[in-house]
């Protein structure tokens, strides 16, 4: 689903990303992992419009899309969620995921005056979208409760239920895991894994927490200095010497025995 060939993003002097290539097979739940520094969020940023590349190019299923700014890949079916949700906090659960949905009729006065049937058709079938995701996430006690009370693992939640609001072909999750507690990183899991099952969702994520990344992840991604190290199963990147140095500057051979023992 998508294609990163020799992309590279260029900062001055600094290479953030640097000639990196990897692919994000369809189907997958595809981790991204790397120590801080690495590449991984500007890599995601330079996918999903934010950055244009200094190099290189991005495809998504088969199409290049190198260039294209975020709401032109949101009509495309990626989309990216973030570390910290960004919600609209004085507005419902409900009220933030009927936002999502682009062209609403009701956003043009002109509309407002000759095509109120339309708008109310219109509202009316977003509202039953909403009301099926906020079901499928299990957080229907939630949907009126504004958003800016929720937990961060509900925020988590509600962004995910943001991507079911339209039809989603890949989504770049960033951190998903990051501060939320461990019953409710469990229920996001199964979010995703039933997103990925049930409604053909195509994932790559960035994520620290490699339990949580070897349950959801297969293949996973490692970069380090803003190229991509190695790919394999989360049980041979753990292993891998080369991952163990670019996380602890050192390889497994020679760490202290205190170390190997930790």
């Amino acid at each position: 689903m998508i294609g990163v060939e020799n992309v590279s993003m260029h900062f001055g002097g600094l290479k953030a990303v640097d000639n990196a290539n990897l692919r994000v097979e369809r189907g997958s739940i595809t981790g991204l992992i790397g120590p801080n520094g690495a590449g991984k969020t500007t890599l995601f940023n330079v996918v999903a419009g934010l950055f244009t590349p200094t190099g290189g190019t991005i495809t998504l299923d088969g199409e290049d899309i190198t260039g294209l700014k975020p709401h032109q890949l949101f009509a495309r079916g990626l989309l990216r969620t973030f570390q910290i949700a960004h919600e609209f906090s004085s507005m419902t659960v409900l009220e933030n995921l009927m936002m999502v949905p682009d062209g609403q009729l009701g956003e043009t006065l002109v509309n407002t005056w000759f095509r109120r049937g339309s708008i109310r058709e219109q509202e009316r079938r977003i509202r039953e979208r909403a009301d099926s995701v906020v079901e499928f996430l299990n957080i229907a006690h939630l949907a009126h409760e504004r958003a800016g009370n929720l937990s961060g693992g509900q925020k988590k939640l509600l962004e995910l239920g943001r991507t079911m609001m339209v039809d989603a072909k890949v989504v770049l999750l960033d951190e998903v895991g990051a501060g939320v507690n461990r019953t409710l990183l469990g229920e996001i899991g199964d979010a995703i894994l039933r997103l990925r099952d049930e409604h053909g969702y195509t994932f790559c994520m960035i994520e620290h927490d490699m339990d949580f990344i070897a349950r959801l992840c297969d293949p996973v991604i490692v970069m380090a200095e803003g190229a991509v190290l190695t790919v394999g199963t989360a049980d041979e990147v753990r292993e891998n010497e080369e991952v163990i140095e670019a996380y602890l500057g050192r390889g497994l051979k020679n760490r202290p025995p205190e170390a190997a023992q930790a």
